[in-house]
């Protein structure tokens, strides 16, 4: 019955699917094929009991004899006990193995999601990833531990109940399974139309959790423009979307829930009066025909659990489809194999014609970074500038690999970095980014994130190198927060303002003591004086470190030893910043620009605009000719 329920459903697509499990499961698979086999134990005793109650009804029963029917009688008992004992059995089998697997593929999914590269996640939505790693996966856990299980073992029940059938009357088990065939077309709609509405609604919840995701994060952006009604109309109208589709969900299966427990009630009836004139014309005994129906009232629970199994079945189907796309999805930052660890090297970094551009970009226009050279000597800084949209921060992805170059190449310490493996090679480069990002851990454990070489955070050389770090990057607020370098930061970081988040993002480029450092405007939300103690203690560390420092304001440009100027994804000019200010014209008038934004007010700036100008120009040392030639440009504009 089984079959002829259940197999048009289960097509080799679905096979093919849920096989891909296999990898995480084949050390479960034993447990779970004793517990398959524990259940058919458990379906074997229940089988029992008819053909007890037919020896029952055609022999105690006929003659009398008292003494075999209480042998019968607890007979049956033991049988029922041993039934629900294997049931007991095979659930708690199960449990252990299903929660394995579940874990195996949290962390292989997790372990995927954080080798992927940074390309993959700017085009994921962090709530589809999410619900993949935690809703998809536990429905997959509960297919392996109770569907798969059940789905295998009523299957075999029903194939030798019917069996058993056959062997006591052929015409009413004929009868049976011809009056049961309706439930074949019903299973073929509903398995084409419920693999659907999972899939989609699966989607549809991880739309869901994006919102919650993104709402969270954004809350601050959402009170402070009083637009919190508006997120909770997207949210209800993508939360009231995924109830819609769970109600189509259920009714599909209630719908197959009603044949699958009407059809077989019609096949009983129509065997009950078959059955009945059979055995009045003498050719199927009282106690065969009373067996035949104990048997079909033993098949109904297994034939009932056919449509939540499908359903379920179906469902860990879509899941594994879901979990699979991200698994499936390539790594083009290819990793080569692991060294013993490189010994420090001087920090010289060379651009070689590189070129970038993103996989999706249209084949008729340029490369965001379009022919780049340039060399940074050791112990050097080089200033990277250019207006918004000339590729500042892809130059600055490109020498960790955050993103790889498509054409031309990269060296460190005259080594190509695609040779270089990828955790030795961002040991040596150390990145501090505009848009700071913190973990909800300790200030510390913040801070000491990019020092591999030390393992306790709590050893005197763990303290001296956070010291030293904090006080560079002028973070010693951290001291003053309720349990000092040791009090957790909230999700992200929020509870400190920008300036603070800047400074300790900072602190951890410094702590892990590269070869090079990398900076993207780390300090645009510290105030003037801030910034200024910043830049004075940064220029220590800058003396003996190679640093790429993309600037957005004047001042940043001076802590550098060289300038280069990049233009629509080219360098455009080389130099000193007094050498570019005599020679190119550009480069002026992207120096004017940033000295304007430079007049912006900052975090806690409570300074008047002549302060402000002046700062401007003391910062980006433009004497009298200068901004006479700088005034020429913008009347000129």
């Amino acid at each position: 019955m089984t079959q002829l329920a259940s197999s048009p459903p289960v097509d080799q697509g679905v096979f093919r699917s849920l096989a891909r499990v296999l990898p995480y499961a084949k050390a479960e698979l034993p447990r779970l094929g004793f517990g398959t086999l524990v259940g058919l134990l458990a379906s074997a005793f229940a089988l029992a009991i008819p053909l007890t109650l037919e020896a029952l009804v055609d022999g105690p029963l006929q003659t009398g004899n008292t003494t075999l029917i209480w042998g019968s009688a607890g007979l049956i008992a033991l049988l029922g006990l041993l039934e629900a004992l294997f049931v007991y059995l095979r659930r708690v089998t199960v449990l252990t193995p299903g929660t394995r697997i579940d874990a195996k593929m949290r962390n292989a999914i997790y372990q995927h999601v954080q080798d992927l590269p940074v390309a993959f996640h700017d085009s994921w939505q962090s709530g589809q990833l999410l619900s993949r790693a935690q809703t998809d996966i536990s429905l997959v856990r509960r297919w392996m531990s109770f569907g798969l299980v059940m789905l295998v073992s009523n299957s075999i029940t029903i194939i030798l109940g019917v069996v058993i059938l056959f062997t006591w009357s052929p015409l009413l088990a004929t009868v049976f399974i011809v009056a049961s065939l309706p439930m074949l077309i019903f299973g073929s709609r509903f398995r084409t139309r419920f693999s659907g509405l999972a899939r989609i609604t699966q989607d549809q919840w991880g739309d869901v959790a994006t919102s919650v995701e993104e709402s969270v994060h954004g809350i601050r952006i959402l009170k402070s423009f009083g637009r919190g009604q508006d997120a909770l109309g997207r949210f209800t109208t993508r939360a009231s979307r995924g109830r819609d589709l769970e109600i189509d969900k259920g009714s599909t299966l209630a719908t197959l829930t009603f044949w699958l427990g009407w059809v077989p009630d019609f096949a009983l009836a129509s065997c009950l009066a078959l059955g009945v004139w059979l055995a009045s014309a003498g050719s199927l005994s009282t106690g065969e025909l009373f067996a035949f129906f104990a048997t079909a009232a033993v098949l109904a629970g297994p034939i009932a659990s056919i449509s939540f199994l499908l359903a379920l079945t179906f469902e860990a189907r879509s899941g594994l489809d879901r979990i699979f796309e991200v698994m499936d999805a390539t790594n083009p930052i290819l990793d080569v194999a692991e060294s013993s660890a490189p010994e420090r090297g001087r920090g010289e970094l060379v651009f070689e014609d590189v070129h970038f551009r993103h996989e999706d970009t249209e084949a008729d226009r340029p490369d965001l970074i379009n022919g780049i050279s340039l060399h940074i000597k050791p112990g050097e800084t080089m200033a990277l500038v250019g207006v918004t949209g000339s590729g500042k921060t892809t130059v600055t992805a490109l020498p960790a690999r955050l993103y790889d170059v498509t054409g031309g190449r990269i060296l460190l310490d005259g080594v190509d970095i695609a040779t270089i493996p990828l955790n030795a090679l961002r040991t040596r480069i150390a990145m501090a980014f505009e848009d700071a990002t913190l973990f909800s851990a300790r200030v510390k454990d913040n801070v000491m994130l990019g020092r591999h070489d030390v393992s306790d955070l709590e050893s005197p050389e763990a303290h001296a190198i956070l010291t030293e770090a904090l006080e560079v990057a002028e973070a010693g607020f951290v001291y003053d927060l309720p349990e000092g370098v040791d009090t957790i930061i909230g999700e992200q970081g929020l509870s400190l303002s920008g300036g603070q988040r800047q400074r300790l993002a900072l602190a951890r480029a410094i702590a892990a003591d590269p070869e090079v450092l990398v900076l993207d405007d780390p300090l645009s939300a510290l105030d003037v004086q801030t910034e200024a103690r910043v830049e004075s203690a940064l220029r220590k560390v800058l003396a003996t470190t190679t640093a790429l420092v993309v600037a957005h304001r004047p001042s940043t440009v001076m802590l550098a030893d060289r300038v280069a100027l990049l233009h629509e994804g080219r360098i455009a000019a080389v130099g000193t910043h007094s050498e570019l200010l005599e020679s190119s014209a550009a480069y002026r008038s992207v120096i004017s620009s940033l000295a304007d934004t430079d007049q912006a007010p900052r975090e806690d700036r409570a300074v008047t605009d002549s302060t402000i100008e002046l700062e401007i120009i003391e910062s980006t040392g433009l004497d009298d000719d200068a901004r006479l030639i700088r005034r020429d440009d913008e009347d000129a504009r």
